[in-house]
C-alpha cells in the first residue's frame, strides 16, 4: 500500500480524450481506461487532492520533421478530437492542453503543481510509452515523487505497454493499481 497525502498529491491523467480513446488499446480497452480514470479522479476529489486533465492537441508541423515513422494523425484533427472524454472533468480540476507527448512540455503545469505544494505524481493515461513516459521522464527530471497507477494507463502496443511497465518506470517511479493507493488522513 501507498499512502499519499493529498495535500502534496496530484493525479495527472494523459490524453483521455475522444479521438485518442478512438483507437484499438491494450491491456486496457478505452471504455475500462475511461471508467478507472474516472473512479480514481473521484477518490482523489474526495479527499481534496488535485486533479490534472491533460489533452493533446498535436501541431501540425509543416514541412513535417523526417522521422522513420510518421505519425498516422490526419493532418486536419476530426472535431472534437481534443475533447476530454465525457463525464471526466470537474469544474475543479486542472485542465492543461499540450503539443506533444509530455506534458510538462507546457510550464504552466508544473508552475501550477508547485503553486499548489505538489510534490507527488500518481500518473495514468494513454498511450504507455508516448505521452504517459514522457510525463513521467519530464517530471522525474522536474524532482517530483511518480506513482504510475498501472490499471489506469494503456496503450495502442502491448509491447511498448511493457517495456515502459517493466523496464523504464521501475527506475524513475513506484507501480501499482488504484487499490494500492490509500490517503493519510482519510
Amino acid at each position: 500500500m501507498i499512502t499519499l497525502d493529498p495535500k502534496t498529491t496530484a493525479l495527472v491523467l494523459i490524453d483521455l480524450q475522444n479521438g485518442i480513446l478512438g483507437r484499438k488499446l491494450e491491456p486496457i480497452s478505452a471504455p475500462d481506461l475511461v471508467e478507472r480514470g474516472k473512479t480514481l479522479a473521484g477518490r482523489f476529489r474526495a479527499v481534496g487532492a488535485l486533479v490534472a486533465l491533460v489533452n493533446v492537441a498535436p501541431a501540425m508541423e509543416e514541412p513535417p520533421r523526417r522521422v522513420d515513422e510518421p505519425s498516422t494523425l490526419p493532418k486536419i484533427l476530426p472535431e472534437g478530437f481534443i475533447d476530454l472524454a465525457p463525464g471526466l472533468a470537474e469544474p475543479s480540476d486542472l485542465k492543461i492542453t499540450k503539443k506533444s507527448w509530455g506534458a510538462f512540455s507546457v510550464p504552466e503545469l508544473d508552475l501550477k503543481l508547485r503553486e499548489r505544494g505538489v510534490r507527488t505524481i500518481a500518473l495514468g493515461g494513454v498511450a504507455t510509452q508516448f505521452g504517459v513516459e514522457s510525463t513521467a521522464r519530464q517530471a522525474w527530471e522536474l524532482g517530483y515523487e511518480l506513482i504510475i497507477v498501472k490499471d489506469a494507463t494503456s496503450s495502442i502496443a502491448p509491447e511498448a505497454h511493457d517495456n515502459s511497465m517493466r523496464r523504464i518506470f521501475p527506475r524513475i517511479a513506484r507501480i501499482t493499481d488504484s487499490d494500492g493507493l490509500a490517503f493519510s488522513g482519510a
